[in-house]
């Protein structure tokens, strides 16, 4: 047991910069948000802000606009503005791929010299982007209510609890979602490059997918192939909650693609 421990170890400090970099970045631009939130609160212009925003814009949004344009809205974007989206996604990738680069390197040969079992390969690469997942996203909750705390006007009203927790939770599940896919991608590939490419253009087919289909009824038909379809943040900011239903399919998409991964990688030649 020693010797996967080990592995783990090696592999969370090889990860470490990226990971502390993106969650500082993200606790900060949660902070940045609140200072924006707080800066149209005092002035009076959500008002002014929603009549900027284009008709499509609205159209996607519907009943939520309404919710988006107001402190908490405001506050709540961080956990599904795109380019955070677009950051976490492509984190996500980039450990799921962690695997095809030790056999593209050579460091796989060392690694499976040592007295472990193949599957632990994944195991370890799963256990690292759970630890990376929880400690981005504990930055962002951290940000997020440091800055409510410090920077709030009195008498504004914050999201709440409920609702940033379940943002979190979703956009976890949503990170594991496509860090499968990405796993089971690389499971099968020579080239960290060629299952990287792939796993993200398949997240920009699969976002483009997801917000045509917000806008476009014909669409709508085969969005549910989307896993972004399965992350409703305006469902949760009009306080609908979490949906039991979009984390068991994430769920499904996540164990699924782990399973393709273990069995691919168990079967593939990993000399260099």
């Amino acid at each position: 047991m020693r010797a996967p421990l080990v592995l783990i170890g090696y592999s969370l400090k090889r990860v470490r910069t990226l990971v502390i970099a993106m969650a500082v970045l993200l606790a900060m631009f949660q902070i940045l948000l609140i200072l924006v939130a707080g800066s149209i609160q005092r002035s009076g212009s959500f008002e002014q802000l929603g009549e900027l925003m284009p008709p499509f814009v609205r159209q996607i949004l519907g009943s939520s606009f309404v919710a988006l344009m107001s402190f908490s809205g405001i506050v709540s974007v961080g956990y599904f503005h795109l380019s955070v989206m677009g950051s976490l996604v492509g984190l996500s990738i980039a450990l799921g791929t962690m695997p095809t680069s030790e056999i593209e390197i050579g460091f796989m040969d060392l690694i499976l010299s040592r007295p472990f079992a193949r599957h632990w390969i994944i195991t370890r690469s799963i256990v690292v982007m759970v630890v990376s997942t929880a400690a981005v996203l504990g930055m962002m909750l951290i940000g997020t209510w440091a800055g409510l705390a410090w920077l709030a006007d009195n008498g504004v009203r914050w999201p709440s609890s409920t609702l940033i927790l379940s943002l979190a939770v979703n956009l976890a599940v949503l990170m594991l979602s496509w860090n499968a896919i990405a796993m089971a991608i690389g499971a099968g590939a020579r080239r960290r490059s060629v299952a990287g490419g792939l796993a993200g253009l398949l997240a920009l087919a699969m976002y483009l997918l997801d917000y045509i289909a917000r806008a476009w009824q014909p669409a709508e038909r085969v969005a549910w192939l989307s896993p972004f379809r399965y992350y409703s943040p305006f469902e949760m900011l009009m306080g609908n909650g979490l949906s039991g239903k979009n984390l068991a399919i994430l769920g499904c998409i996540t164990v699924v693609g782990f399973a393709l991964a273990y069995a691919l990688f168990s079967r593939r030649d990993v000399s260099h």
